[in-house]
């Protein structure tokens, strides 16, 4: 299998697919019989989305298409942000081992009527974040692959949060997917689409949380909705200052000098009474979902967080900070470049990457232009990789904030 992969900057969208175009041809593009593309697209470009599209299935007709508008895009060792910009990978995986999903043309179980021998082993999914239950959309469609495992992210622009999928190999199945519009060939608003792969495909996925416990991981033990009121059988605000280091008798001066300000810099690891909030030492893990804190209830010793808490889940407060990201991505790199160590897997060998960055991530959060693509192409080599700035991350069945979602495929 082969992947190949281009990017660049242009105010047209059309010209900057020309730019692209060359560098593909140059590679090989015409001759690889490449039957899969990724394609994303800055917002400045988005409103070029659909006429991109339609030259890329005139130049390659048989070729399926999924990607979407992101608020910045990425390309080995390039970040572009806040320019137009268009990235666009393609690979020759046979056309029996994935398939395109969406509104239109849904991703089945394989015990549903119409589904035949498909077996859906994990799915890249691309969503639009202006959709109602956006969560309970990603857990359904992670029930429907055979390891419950999605990857990908939510769309990202302030007018426009299109994404796109396409397969000229098959026909529509009728309107009984996940709710969305379609506002041109191929082009999608609302809802979910992406593709999903056969176990015949080898990759390799991981988080990168990029935050710092501050404290130790504590049980919810008492909860309403979103507001805490007891850790570990303790009241919730007081731990809190104990982790930030705060009297719990702070006074009011005192208070909004001191504890105010180190609040305010704090979020909330949070995860299932079932699995590990802290799974690499002091890292936090894979199922872990960072949250804001959105207020504190003195009276009651309360703290509120952006989502919902249920007795028994996990807990630990933390910081994002620069080291932290760049500690936590320099392990899922070497993790996944372990899982392709031609000492330990012969025949294997990493050949494309997705990467799905958070919008508060990339080069400026890791201390110079290109930081983040810098780090993964040391660690994995010059391989082609695409990918975007979200609104959301999206592995395994959760919807986490200020992650990276690192995909490898391997041959």
């Amino acid at each position: 299998m082969r992947f190949l992969h281009a990017h660049a900057t242009h105010p047209q969208g059309e010209l900057a697919l020309e730019l692209v175009w060359a560098q593909l041809a140059s590679q090989g593009a015409l001759d690889m019989d490449a039957t899969l593309g990724w394609c994303y697209l800055t917002e400045e470009l988005a409103d070029s989305a659909d006429a991109v599209l339609a030259s890329l299935r005139e130049r390659l007709p048989h070729v399926a298409w999924v990607g979407g508008v992101g608020a910045g895009i990425l390309a080995t060792g390039v970040e572009y942000i806040d320019e137009p910009a268009l990235a666009i990978m393609l690979c020759n995986m046979p056309m029996g081992d994935f398939r395109v999903f969406h509104g239109r043309q849904p991703l089945l179980r394989h015990t549903a009527p119409g589904a035949g021998d498909w077996h859906a082993h994990v799915a890249m999914v691309h969503a639009d974040g202006h959709s109602p239950d956006l969560p309970e959309l990603i857990q359904e469609l992670a029930a429907r692959t055979a390891t419950g495992y999605v990857f990908g992210g939510v769309t990202a622009g302030q007018h426009q949060s299109l994404h796109l999928a396409i397969d000229p190999q098959v026909p529509d199945r009728g309107d009984r997917g996940e709710p969305a519009e379609e506002a041109a060939g191929g082009i999608w608003r609302g809802g979910l689409s992406g593709v999903s792969f056969n176990d015949r495909v080898r990759l390799v996925s991981r988080v990168t949380q990029g935050c710092e416990p501050i404290g130790p991981r504590r049980e919810v033990t008492s909860a309403n909705r979103n507001v805490v009121y007891e850790l570990d059988g303790l009241p919730a605000l007081n731990c809190l200052l104990r982790d930030l280091g705060v009297p719990v008798t702070v006074n009011e001066t005192d208070w909004h000098r001191d504890a105010l300000p180190k609040v305010r810099a704090t979020l909330v690891g949070l995860t299932d009474a079932d699995s590990d909030l802290l799974s690499h030492g002091q890292h936090f893990g894979a199922d872990t979902r960072v949250r804001h804190m959105i207020g504190l209830d003195p009276s009651r010793y309360g703290v509120a967080l952006s989502d919902l808490v249920e007795t028994g889940m996990q807990l630990a407060f933390c910081q994002r900070h620069i080291g932290a990201a760049r500690q936590d991505l320099v392990r899922i790199c070497a993790e996944i470049r372990e899982e392709f160590d031609p000492s330990e897997h012969p025949d294997s060998r990493a050949l494309g990457a997705i990467y799905v960055s958070c919008t508060g991530r990339g080069g400026p959060h890791f201390g110079a232009p290109h930081a983040e693509m810098d780090i993964i192409a040391h660690a994995l080599g010059d391989i082609p990789l695409v990918g975007f700035f979200a609104n959301g991350e999206i592995a395994r069945h959760h919807l986490y904030g200020y992650t990276g979602v690192l995909t490898v495929f391997g041959g």
